[in-house]
């Protein structure tokens, strides 16, 4: 077992306990003070850059003799880190070790599972410029992007430590007379934990803590554009104190390792967060039961979006356009939450376009480290994917009002933020997930009209509308079929705790992530009645 911190951070572990769950402030880039700690902190990250990571499994450093990079997006010439490639062989002793693990932690008091991610919020939050950086030169965000997932990140921590806190105290609501009724929360077992890029910190950690602070153990297999921010919270979990085996780092391919560690019999869950495709393929491998399997194993899936903002025509233009431009975006668009769909009421739809262009061609783009609106998109296969949008979307009659092309003079996967207009519901562009830079601007005849068009996609995770009619507000309440709906704000930005997060229909299982129900879904509930 790694060392446990020191008594600062024990002293923090206590007090946090005892406080009202508190989101962590974002970082104000405003202040000379904070650039000077991040421009310390990116020459301080730049010069790890390259190293070599081994996966770890059991509390045994592993190598193999394929390797895989991670590099800059910014910069493709720049090797973020250099991992192994397991492969479907090294499933069994990943499992095994997580076994093993499993039988001790299962029983560890669920205060101390709680105290191990109090440390982790604590280290985190020391470390917040370095861990922005990390965040920078891996996936491309910009500070305040990178810094909102940081602090998402230890937000997780806080709030699923005293979330598990609260379900060890549960009980059920009637205890019959003559007899002693408890209910206990239990954990489920192994599971396999797969998570994204684009929030390669928050969604990453927050589904491994989320396991394992209920007593399960995991294989965590980060996304191979973002693994070295996976393995720097390995890192963290070790200097907090985490026992051997509980979670073990393996990074390899999807079609090999990651098939192999859903379809193994002991795996008894799987959390994903990524697209609607891999999704429903776990989903598919999970529900086959294998030989010796004696469980229905559970998916924790979240998955695409076609998120879409509605513009009412008695609405802020100036505010709605803020929204937009925010949702559309920001990261590049490479959110689940992303806006790519304005859908404007036709009353004030070309003065709305217009405002839109002007802002969206103020927007500066460039490598994450210099600080722009915008950074790059993840690798060149999403380059090329984004820019097929574009050109199918002008095919189909759409207009291009600004954007649409890579940008000239850098070597990084840059695009220029991209609006096309007189998009039809039905379109290549309004129906699928891009993830990137390109917005589709639709027109409706009225409200009730664009209530049609945002719920006509296989998908519903956010929206929002911008009106100031409480009708019109009541009624979107009521119809506009997301998991995550917002009044006359952006349609990104969830906060832990106050906007529990997870989607309807091909969105994925709903998980509301950062909610009261999330811990439910890693645990199973056991009734014990004792007669007196």
């Amino acid at each position: 077992m790694a060392t446990v911190q020191s008594t600062v951070a024990a002293t923090t572990v206590e007090s946090s306990a005892l406080t009202v769950f508190k989101n962590e402030p974002f970082v104000d880039f405003t202040r000379l003070d904070n650039v000077r700690a991040m421009r310390e902190a990116l020459d301080k990250v730049r010069r790890q850059l390259g190293r070599e990571y081994e996966n770890v499994i059991g509390g045994h450093r592993v190598r193999s003799e394929a390797k895989v990079q991670s590099i800059n997006p910014s910069h493709p010439e720049q090797v973020v880190g250099i991992f192994q490639k397991a492969g479907a062989e090294t499933v069994p002793a990943a499992m095994e070790a997580a076994l093993k693990a499993f039988e001790s932690w299962k029983s560890t008091p669920v205060t101390e599972r709680a105290e191990l991610l109090f440390r982790v919020a604590h280290t985190l939050r020391e470390r917040k410029f370095e861990w922005c950086a990390w965040l920078v030169f891996e996936v491309g965000k910009n500070w305040a992007e990178a810094d909102a997932d940081v602090a998402e990140t230890i937000d997780f921590a806080e709030f699923y430590a005293r979330e598990a806190l609260r379900l060890d105290k549960a009980q059920p609501p009637i205890q019959l007379p003559g007899e002693q009724d408890d209910l206990r929360y239990i954990p489920l077992g192994v599971g396999a934990v797969i998570p994204p890029w684009n929030f390669p910190s928050a969604i990453m950690a927050g589904m491994t803590m989320a396991a394992i602070v209920c007593g399960n153990t995991v294989v965590l297999k980060p996304s191979g554009d973002a693994m070295a921010i996976a393995a720097k919270f390995f890192e963290v979990l070790e200097q907090c104190g985490i026992p051997d085996g509980v979670v073990n780092f393996v990074t390899g391919s999807g079609s090999g390792f990651g098939n192999e560690l859903v379809k193994h019999p002991k795996t008894r869950f799987i959390a994903f967060t990524g697209s609607k495709e891999v999704g429903l393929h776990i989903h598919e491998l999970a529900a086959e039961a294998q030989p010796g399997q004696i469980w229905i194993k559970r998916t924790i899936l979240e998955m695409g979006g076609k998120d879409s903002i509605l513009v009412d025509s008695d609405s802020d233009l100036d505010e709605a356009v803020t929204g937009v431009i925010a949702s559309a975006f920001g990261f590049s668009g490479q959110k689940c939450s992303a806006c790519s769909r304005a859908i404007v009421d036709e009353r004030v739809y070309d003065k709305f376009v217009e405002r839109l262009k002007d802002r969206a061609e103020k927007l500066t783009v460039g490598p994450a480290e210099e600080n722009p609106n915008m950074g790059p998109v993840v690798n060149a296969t999403a380059m090329k994917t984004i820019l097929g949008y574009v050109d199918k979307a002008l095919e189909e009659g759409g207009r291009l009002i600004t954007g649409g092309k890579a940008v000239e003079g850098r070597d990084g996967y840059f695009i220029e933020p991209t609006i096309i207009s007189e998009v039809k519901p039905g379109d290549t562009l309004e129906q699928q997930e891009v993830f990137g830079p390109v917005l589709a601007v639709i027109r409706c005849k009225n409200f009730d009209d664009g209530l049609r068009i945002v719920n006509d996609t296989e998908f519903g995770l956010t929206g929002a509308v911008f009106t100031k009619s409480e009708e019109r507000i009541e009624q979107a309440r009521q119809e506009f079929h997301v998991g995550n709906l917002y009044i006359n704000r952006k349609c990104t930005g969830a906060m832990v705790g106050a906007h529990p997060f997870g989607g309807f229909n091909m969105s994925g299982t709903d998980s509301k992530a950062g909610g009261p129900d999330y811990l439910l879904l890693f645990t199973q509930a056991k009734s014990i009645a004792r007669k007196l």
